[in-house]
This record gives C-alpha cells, sequence and structure tokens, in this order.
C-alpha cells in the first residue's frame, strides 16, 4: 500500500470534521465532493464570493451563521491586549480564514484547509490568532511528508515556515515533527539532527546551534531515538553511520530529518522531489493547539483530499 492510499484508508476508519474555508476555488468543491463520497471526512465549506455549492455538502455562511457573535466575542477575548476591538473582531471573524478557525477553536470542526487561494502567511496569522499554539510550543513550524513508490516514507523539518530557528526552537521542531511523523505515517520516528558535521567532525557556530538543540531536546522525557549532529550520509546510510557514528540508535536508519535552517530544509525537499521522484506531502503544519493544514496555491484538487487525510490523522 502506497503512503497516500495508507494516509486516505487510515482516515476513513474515523471520518473527521473537516473545514474547507474557500468554497470559490473549484478545487475545493471538487476535493470536497471526493472527501464525502468515499467517506474519508465530513467537509464543511464557508461560503465565499457567491460559490456554487452541491446541495449534499454542508456549508456554512460567516456573516449569518449563529455563532459569529460567540467566535468574535472569543476572538475579541484572545485579541484585545493588542488594542483591538469588539467592532474590528466582529469584522475580522467574518473572514473565511478565521471563520474556519474560529469553528477549529471551539470545536466545532476537527480540522481546517487552507491556502490554495490564501498566502501561507495569512493561513497562519489567522491559525495563530485564533487556535494558538499548543501546551509545550514556542513555534509553528512545517514538515513534508516525502514518499516513494518503493514505500519508503521520510519525514523533512523545517521546510516552509521558519528561516533561521533559534536552539529553543529547532528543538521543538524536532519534538514536534517525530510526533508528527508518527501520527502521519504510525511509524516509529528515529530523528537525525542535520549539519555539516558529523560528531564533532568539524567546529562552528552553526553546529553548536544544533548541538545545544539537541541536549534541550535530551532533556525531555522522550519516546523516541535522536541523536545529531550528523551528516546525511550518515544518517541515511547503514555503513557510513557506523563509521562516522558508532553505536548511534539514529545513524544510518533515520527517517526523520530536522535541517538547522529554511535554506537547507527547502532546497533539500525540491531535490528529493524533482530529482529523486519522491512525492511530497505538505506543508504539514505543527505546534497549533488544533490541526489547521496549508496549501500550495498551485496544489491539486487531490492534494487538497490528501492534505485533508494527513489533518485529520493530526487529532
Amino acid at each position: 500500500m502506497s503512503f497516500i492510499q495508507d494516509i486516505r484508508e487510515r482516515a476513513s476508519q474515523s471520518p473527521k470534521r473537516i473545514v474547507l474555508p474557500r468554497s470559490s476555488d473549484e478545487r475545493v468543491i471538487k476535493a470536497a465532493e471526493f472527501l464525502q463520497n468515499n467517506n474519508l471526512a465530513h467537509p464543511i465549506l464557508i461560503r465565499n464570493d457567491e460559490a456554487v455549492i452541491p446541495n449534499d455538502l454542508e456549508a456554512v455562511d460567516p456573516v449569518s451563521d449563529e455563532r459569529l457573535s460567540t467566535y468574535a466575542s472569543l476572538f475579541y477575548e484572545r485579541r484585545k491586549h493588542k488594542g483591538i476591538t469588539e467592532a474590528e473582531s466582529m469584522e475580522i471573524v467574518k473572514d473565511p480564514l478565521f471563520f474556519a478557525a474560529s469553528m477549529l477553536a471551539n470545536g466545532d470542526a476537527d480540522g481546517a484547509v487552507a491556502g490554495s487561494v490564501s498566502t501561507t502567511g495569512d493561513v497562519l496569522r489567522a491559525a495563530i490568532q485564533t487556535v494558538g499554539l499548543k501546551k509545550g510550543s514556542n513555534v509553528v513550524s512545517s514538515v513534508f511528508i516525502m514518499s516513494f513508490k518503493d514505500g519508503r516514507v521520510y519525514t523533512y523539518g523545517d521546510c516552509a515556515v521558519v528561516p533561521y530557528p533559534n536552539e529553543g526552537q529547532l528543538a521543538t521542531i524536532a519534538i514536534d515533527s517525530a510526533q508528527t511523523h508518527e501520527k502521519v505515517t504510525g511509524n516509529e520516528p528515529k530523528v537525525a539532527m542535520l549539519s555539516f558535521s558529523t560528531k564533532g567532525s568539524a567546529e562552528h557556530e552553526r553546529i553548536d546551534l544544533v548541538r545545544n538543540a539537541l541536549n534541550i531536546v535530551k532533556a525531555h522525557d522522550l519516546s523516541f531515538p535522536i541523536d545529531g549532529e550528523l551528516q546525511f550520509d550518515a544518517a541515511t546510510v547503514p555503513a557510513i553511520g557506523k563509521r562516522k557514528a558508532p553505536g548511534s540508535e539514529v545513524a544510518g536508519q533515520a527517517n526523520v530529518f530536522i535541517f538547522p535552517n529554511l535554506d537547507a530544509g527547502n532546497i533539500s525537499y525540491k531535490i528529493t522531489e524533482r530529482l529523486a521522484g519522491a512525492t511530497a506531502t505538505g506543508p504539514v503544519i505543527q505546534g497549533l493547539a488544533k490541526p489547521m493544514m496549508d496549501l500550495s496555491r498551485g496544489c491539486r484538487w487531490e492534494d487538497i483530499v490528501n492534505t485533508a487525510c494527513v489533518c485529520a490523522l493530526m487529532n
């Protein structure tokens, strides 16, 4: 079974309420129909721009919905320290992105998938201001799930959100990425903190950042193996891992790769996708109190389906 088949099968075992805020996008409508017809999720569409929505799909209108005043009051309480007024809160929550995030924050949906016609910044702003960060998290980040035709599945983080994480943020990204990998793939994470050095083969302040982040992670009560600093070959090739990092639980068998910055992460996932023929699913947003996923504006309707399934598994 391929990775895509697997996540769809697992999502269908307990279909979640997934809200899709951009019903004016034909790709969103097609994805919602597929999700519902194949019992992968219960899609909830947000009406906008006079979108034509099939009668068999659930849709809500933010402007007339009876929950609007409640959502606006809750948003005001969350944001009044920023100087926002109650009237401004009402107008903000009418926006489809913020209404969808409010549904999620208040338990009226299990997940949200947006971004087909919105920027990542807009999606994250709605999510952070409405849903907020999960307990213990200090940063919102992302991973891409990289799957191959031969069945191999890896998690790459962060590849889309945090340009240059500090050591505390990098530690959080590692922990969140491990948890995401386990939830989405069902496999035990083995986490490699990547660098251009393996176990002291070089010295540099950028290597120190990776080492310090690893120490922060190891101060937690972990349920997964993690090691670093490791070069990519030491993390993936058993013979090289054994030679460069003898005794490591991770070297040569890592399936979660934590990149030291966004340059490395973004470049690496695109190289893996384009030259190695992997399928990149994501970005999967992590670090939020509840799952709200982002999409590429160039996505296909099938990508929306797959992201909705990932979102369901993040619960």
